[in-house]
């Protein structure tokens, strides 16, 4: 069987071809009659469509966009945070009608995904701009939001007022009395122990600004906490990292954690180690996750909006690539999420009242 064109069915229905390639790609361009004639014709002679490369070709477009992760694309999908982000963004998406496509920020020799795989622009999540991958995306001058990470080039971002989340969780501990305040947070170049100095702990942007942000409201009071540093927000570093924090007489009344998920870890090493909480020990975490809700007591927790996060970065990415196709500079775009904290279950005065910081 001869292969079906676009003349082949122009030759069925009796119309020119030019009118049956309307019919996929500028449906206004005819009658919704004609076009349901013309569909039914490519139907009944098994044409699915024109070349999908073909058309990009001509068009100058791909109608896709890539998602970059930090993370591999199976740990992402286990995250609830960034589970809400991919799901509000690909929801921003939905109008545009360009397919999304999850690109992996680690690659091999012979596959680079940010430097192979065609698409007309791309959301970064969570990385910095000195990822190889991340390089990839701007040689190739696509236009770029960067969700969680500080922008590159003349790319558009989408940041969390993370030093007013962190400063208001500080706060609300100082106000409640506690003056010996630990802080659990992440940092890739290490496994799990305490950091020299407060001030420089963390690392990559979300850690470092959350970081200034505790530190400078607790020095405010003057007010040094004691830092607990582990290379990522999983197992087996989170716990080891929280053992570690609670041990020894001298330990915190309170902690201020990077995520819910860390403060999920130190709410079960001090049970282990019979504290009682918020008794013992105050819990203040950050994301406001589904688990802040089902960890005993409740979690008090920095909210961000992830559905927020999510349409901001959505509607900035569609706005660069019209620019983009229309053949306009870039307009970068910043959009700061506002934060707000939840007070629930985990904080509470110190025992005994105020405890002086032995610093």
């Amino acid at each position: 069987m001869s292969r079906v064109t676009l003349q082949t069915i122009a030759d069925r229905v009796g119309v020119s071809r030019m009118t049956v390639s309307n019919a996929f790609s500028r449906p206004d361009q005819l009658s919704a009659e004609m076009r349901r004639t013309i569909l039914a014709a490519a139907d009944d002679l098994g044409y699915v469509g024109p070349d999908p490369s073909a058309r990009a070709l001509a068009r100058g477009t791909t109608g896709a966009v890539g998602v970059l992760l930090t993370e591999s694309i199976g740990t992402a999908f286990l995250d609830p945070i960034a589970a809400a982000f991919f799901g509000a963004a690909a929801e921003g998406l939905a109008p545009t009608g360009m397919a999304v496509v999850l690109l992996p920020s680690t690659s091999s020799e012979d596959t680079i995904p940010a430097r192979d795989i065609p698409m007309d622009g791309a959301l970064v999540y969570g990385c910095a701009g000195d990822y190889p991958a991340v390089g990839w995306l701007v040689k190739r001058k696509l236009p770029l939001v960067f969700i969680d990470s500080a922008p590159v080039a003349d790319a558009s971002s989408v940041l969390l007022d993370e030093r007013h989340g962190a400063r208001l969780g500080a706060r609300h501990l100082l106000d409640l009395g506690h003056r010996r305040i630990g802080i659990l947070t992440m940092n890739a170049g290490v496994r799990a122990e305490l950091a020299s100095d407060p001030a420089a702990a963390g690392s990559g942007y979300v850690a470092r600004e959350r970081q200034i942000g505790w530190v400078d409201e607790l020095a405010d009071s003057g007010v040094t906490p004691v830092v607990m540093e582990v290379r990522d927000n999983s197992e087996p570093y989170v716990s080891e990292g929280a053992r570690l924090l609670l041990a020894g007489d001298d330990r915190p009344t309170a902690v201020l954690c990077f995520s819910d998920l860390m403060a999920a870890a130190i709410m079960h090493a001090a049970e282990d180690l019979g504290l009682r909480m918020p008794e013992d020990l105050s819990v203040v975490g950050f994301d406001d996750s589904p688990l802040a809700q089902r960890v005993r007591p409740t979690l008090t927790t920095v909210e961000q909006d992830f559905v927020a996060k999510g349409r901001a970065a959505a509607a900035a990415l569609t706005s660069s690539i019209s620019r983009s196709r229309a053949g306009l500079a870039p307009a970068p775009e910043q959009h700061r999420i506002l934060v707000d904290l939840v007070v629930r279950d985990s904080t509470a005065p110190p025992a005994g009242g105020e405890r002086a910081n032995p610093s």
